[in-house]
């Protein structure tokens, strides 16, 4: 052991030899004044970045010109939007799928198809605005209602976004697709926890209200910031920061959603699970997954996926998406060993399902830690996630008593809650992490306390557990009283897919 831990150690101060190289991009990863080395930057505002320009009248000689976004960066987040579409549609969807009964296959993926849906046009039409544009520090404002001002069919004219770093920006539009990916694939992961059991339809109706009440003030409580090129001198720092989202002026870290995807995702499925009940069934009947092909080849496509998720939340094609890539690799191939590992001490064997969910945890994990940690670090929260979210889905799910049908608490939350917290431990460039951006005036890099971080982690943890908890359990009660959550029991015993969608997975 002592040579395990030497190891380490060595490790470590051999990482933070690549502080200097990342503390370029630590700027491009890493909200403001305080903390936030996650945070992903509001959208062009007349205080953070830049418009497209106008053919009108020509500049004067001494004007500036405005940031005109790379190809490459432009081209690379084209590519991670199209890497979270696959991981929700058909990566999630598959690995639901296999998990549940023959009967309720179809269900699943309907339930993870449409919701996708509703959520993309839901957000195009309000969602995009409330979440990333400047109103208080719970919620944005109406800026952007029906993506208005985002494109000027007229001149052809594209609106410009932030990113991390000062005068490099994407077109608006291409970030609030990134987003949407971001927004549907959350709520599909509450699916999961009640599947088999539920309306169609309110599914859908619980949903609307979610996401509207949790999800977007979660969303730009965590990310919503004015942008690098705002703080242009001391004196405007303050006025900045008092406009950007509560948890970001914490300066909570979550590079990718952490808080604002898994935990937020999952605290809503588990009160759904307490709220409809067990399955007819449960504890009695077999209820083992019926396809684990289908699990495996969906957990492959999560991980592809994946890094565009995580890579893809740096905004840029450069060190800080190189770092988050990486991350996403090596967090995830720990928690796979981990889990085996675990089930080979506790049974005997490890499965097939123990390694997809493995990798799914790790990914959990890895999540708010992408940009923010180290290496190492990142290896340290795969294994600790892995033997973690192997407890989640059997002992404390034993504790809970919720029939969370596919563990989704006990994945995504646990494992958020993992990697949200042990962000502010491996963040520090003393453990081999890039820092954080001290001094957006002059994109200082640096690190705070572990304890002093660790802090924050938790408050932010803590409100979004409580937040996410109070909206769901008002939605699913608002639904019932209104539409019914549950199928009657004749028709959970004949299966979802011929009793609310009158067809069948498999030819008999």
């Amino acid at each position: 052991m002592k040579k395990l831990l030497a190891c380490l150690a060595l490790g470590l101060a051999l990482l933070g030899g690549t502080t200097g190289a990342l503390a370029q991009d630590a700027a491009a990863s890493a909200p403001a004044v305080v903390a936030s080395a996650a945070a992903e930057p509001a959208p062009a505002t007349a205080a953070a970045a830049t418009a497209a320009p106008a053919p009108a009248a020509p500049a004067s000689a001494t004007a500036a010109p405005a940031p005109v976004p790379n190809k490459g960066d432009t081209a690379w987040m084209l590519v991670a939007t199209l890497l979270v579409i696959m991981m929700t549609v058909p990566g999630l969807a598959l690995f639901y799928g296999g998990l549940v009964r023959s009967k309720n296959m179809l269900s699943v993926l309907m339930q993870v198809m449409v919701t996708f849906s509703l959520i993309v046009v839901l957000w195009a039409i309000y969602g995009y605005s409330l979440a990333f544009t400047e109103g208080n520090a719970y919620v944005g404002g109406l800026d952007r209602l029906f993506m208005r001002g985002i494109f000027d069919p007229a001149t052809g004219a594209f609106a410009m976004g932030a990113t991390f770093s000062k005068g490099v920006v994407i077109p608006e539009l291409l970030f609030a697709a990134f987003q949407a990916t971001f927004a549907g694939i959350t709520c599909c992961l509450i699916v999961g926890a009640f599947a088999e059991r539920i309306k169609f339809a309110a599914v859908l109706a619980f949903m609307v209200l979610w996401f509207t009440f949790s999800y977007i003030p979660v969303a730009h409580m965590v990310w919503y910031w004015m942008g690098p090129d705002a703080y242009v001198s001391k004196e405007v720092v303050d006025g900045l920061n008092a406009k950007a989202g509560l948890i970001w002026q914490w300066g909570a870290l979550d590079f990718a959603g952490g808080t604002v995807v898994h935990i937020n995702a999952a605290v809503a499925g588990l009160v759904g699970a307490y709220m409809l009940g067990k399955r007819v069934g449960y504890g009695r009947e077999a209820m083992a997954p019926h396809n684990l092909p289908f699990t495996m080849v969906g957990a492959a496509m999560l991980w592809v996926g994946w890094f565009g998720f995580n890579a893809g939340s740096a905004l840029e094609a450069g060190n800080s998406a190189v770092l988050a890539f990486m991350n996403t690799f090596t967090a995830t191939a720990a928690a796979v060993l981990a889990w085996c590992l675990g089930e080979a001490m506790l049974r005997g064997k490890a499965s097939m399902l123990g390694a997809a969910s493995g990798a799914v945890a790790g990914l959990v994990a890895i999540t708010p830690a992408a940009g923010n940690v180290g290496l190492m670090g990142a290896i340290v929260i795969g294994f600790v996630a892995g033997f973690a979210c192997l407890w989640g889905v059997n002992g404390l799910k034993r504790l809970l008593g919720a029939d969370d049908s596919l563990d989704v608490f006990g994945v995504h939350g646990v494992g958020g809650i993992i990697g949200a917290l042990l962000t502010g431990v491996f963040n520090t460039q003393d453990l081999g992490g890039p820092g954080l951006v001290t001094d957006w005036v002059t994109a200082t890099v640096g690190s705070n306390g572990v304890g002093a971080q660790l802090w924050i982690q938790a408050k932010a943890v803590a409100l979004t557990v409580v937040w996410s908890a109070l909206v769901a359990t008002v939605s699913f009660k608002v639904v019932d009283l209104v539409i019914g959550l549950r199928v009657p029991e004749e028709d959970e015993r004949e299966g979802l897919d011929i009793s609310s969608h009158g067809e069948t997975a498999y030819a008999k």
